[in-house]
């Protein structure tokens, strides 16, 4: 669970003019309050990562809703997290499928809702899980809805994944988008967009996690201090050098963020635990960050080093695929009146799975808004129509 921040009062958003007032813009304006309706009643179905029985609620309440479309749904079964739901639609074209990538689960505790309920003000949608990523689902929804002909067949197949752990690592989740991404052509990510301008997401940095495990020799600190080695001294000792392997030009960031250690104050400690967050920005950095780490020696010899854990979720790099999928999403952003931007962000998604696979894969397509897993999280209601009909179009286009 990430560490709330304090209430942050919205940043005042100037509404973009539209230059051309596109058919299929006019479509969504005009929906724009059902959308917002439908986020709403899916902020208020609370989905915490570590409740099952919760997202699995929500799971069945988007199952019907698709399945009223005319997809096909099927839960992939978890013992210990929500089930992920996959919803096929069968396409009028040969086409691979596009996917669809998001997530049920959010980072808040079931109950959250009591002192942080869903609102409508200023033009915001606020609520716990409203940006990430709640408003991305009602897209999805929305978009191949406005797709369906009379027969209600979309124009070419798309598979729908939402998964339950994304929030927590993906670990149960992760062969199947893999498996998924495979099969299609693209893969549309609708993770929240990058800050207020709204700017879609074509570099992420992959994650990582360490433990750095330290053994020493435990003594009574009055007694027999000189017989004793400790612990967290040479935890200390190792933390300086792994605060050094930083490397911001390279995108390489190296931070210990929870220490542990000792068992009573007058005991020389024994035992010291540190956990190590790593974030690179190109792949080839978590074989070279793995290798350092490993081979840090202890300064006291009587000490032991043991490292556990590594980079388990791959950059998203801007690599070509990536690169061309963005440009073909500027061209059709234009007749929307919109000019798209792009951004490079330090947090992962499963769209760095996708991405490491060599699928063209596009994330940032949802909301915009501010506050992602604070107290003010909350979107921008203005931004929903023109976003949803950026996704129908390129659901179309790719």
């Amino acid at each position: 669970m990430k560490k709330k921040i304090r209430s942050q009062k919205p940043t005042a958003v100037r509404s973009t003019p539209t230059v051309n007032v596109s058919p299929r813009l006019s479509y969504f304006e005009e929906r724009k309050g059902a959308i917002v309706e439908t986020i709403r009643q899916m902020v208020e179905i609370e989905s915490p990562s570590d409740n099952k029985q919760a997202v699995d609620k929500l799971g069945r309440w988007l199952a019907s809703k698709f399945e009223a479309l005319g997809g096909h749904s099927k839960f992939h079964r978890v013992a210990n997290f929500g089930d992920h739901l996959q919803v096929d639609f069968p396409g009028r074209d040969r086409r691979k499928p596009v996917l669809l990538l998001g997530h049920l689960d959010t980072v808040y505790p079931l109950g959250t809702l009591a002192s942080m309920p869903c609102r409508i003000s200023d033009g915001r949608l606020s609520g716990p899980g409203a940006l990430d990523m709640k408003a991305g689902i009602a897209f999805m929804l929305y978009a191949l809805d406005s797709l369906r002909d009379q027969d209600g067949t979309v124009p070419r197949a798309v598979t729908v994944l939402l998964v339950s752990d994304e929030e927590v690592g993906s670990d149960s989740s992760r062969r199947i988008t893999e498996e998924l991404a495979k099969k299609s052509e693209a893969v549309l990510v609708l993770e929240p967009s990058f800050g207020l301008q709204g700017a879609l997401k074509t570099a992420r940095k992959g994650v990582g996690q360490y433990q750095l495990k330290v053994s020493g020799v435990a003594a009574h600190s009055g007694l027999d201090f000189e017989k004793g080695h400790s612990a967290i001294l040479e935890l200390a000792r190792q933390i300086e050098r792994i605060s050094k392997f930083t490397d911001l030009k390279r995108g390489l960031t190296v931070s210990v963020g929870l220490v542990q250690g000792g068992t009573r104050v007058n005991v020389v400690p024994a035992e010291a635990t540190a956990t190590i967050d790593v974030r690179i920005a190109k792949a080839s950095d978590g074989a070279s960050i793995d290798r350092k780490l490993r081979s840090l020696k202890p300064v006291n010899r009587k000490c032991r080093l043991h490292f556990s854990g590594g980079v388990d979720r791959p950059p998203l790099e801007r690599n070509p695929g990536v690169v061309s999928l963005f440009r073909k999403a500027s061209e059709l952003a234009k007749p929307l009146g919109w000019k798209l931007t792009e951004a490079a962000v330090g947090g992962g998604s499963d769209g760095n799975l996708t991405a490491a696979l060599g699928i063209p894969t596009l994330d940032g397509l949802g909301a915009v808004g501010e506050g992602a897993h604070a107290v003010n999280e909350s979107i921008v209601i203005s931004e929903c129509p023109r976003r949803t009909a950026l996704l129908a179009t390129l659901i179309e286009a790719v």
